[in-house]
């Protein structure tokens, strides 16, 4: 159902901040109401969240400014990884901003997302764009696999809503 896959990892000139980014954009064949749906409901989003191979637990899922979503991702080696999301922006169907970490107050690897979600003829243009703090942080993740996993999780996304 997938009908265009980008994926990137920014380089920057002095002053940008493209250099501490990762932008994924996939083009979804389905309304954008069933995709913001789809990312917005606890009994949906755990049915395709995370790379292939991984499960995901809701504890917590209070879409609204200032609402979190507390979930666990559990690994296929049976790792759990907590993790946690705090919407600062929802503009139903059209963008979701929000920071997101593990569990910790302090977590230094915690970064900013912006989702939209934008109607492309009845298809959904997806663009997911993840700053990070630093270089640094942004290169820890793309070595842990960020693109790789991003990239299937949106593919799982594509393969789950047909199913709906």
């Amino acid at each position: 159902m997938t009908k265009e896959n980008a994926q990137r990892a920014g380089s920057a000139a002095a002053g940008d901040t493209a250099d501490r980014e990762i932008v994924m954009t996939r083009l979804i064949d389905a309304p954008r109401e069933l995709v913001f749906r789809a990312f917005t409901d606890p009994k949906q989003v755990g049915k395709w969240w995370g790379p292939r191979g991984f499960t995901t637990t809701t504890h917590e899922m209070s879409v609204k400014p200032g609402g979190a979503w507390r979930f666990i991702m559990h690994g296929p080696d049976g790792t759990d990884w907590p993790n946690k999301i705090v919407y600062r922006e929802v503009v139903r169907p059209e963008r979701l901003v929000y920071d997101h970490s593990g569990e910790g107050a302090n977590d230094p690897h915690r970064f900013h997302v912006t989702v939209t979600f934008t109607d492309k003829n009845g298809m959904t243009e997806i663009v997911m764009a993840s700053l990070f703090p630093s270089l640094a942080a942004r290169d820890a993740v793309l070595k842990f696999g960020a693109l790789e996993g991003g990239g299937q999780t949106l593919d799982r996304l594509a393969d789950y809503l047909p199913t709906i």
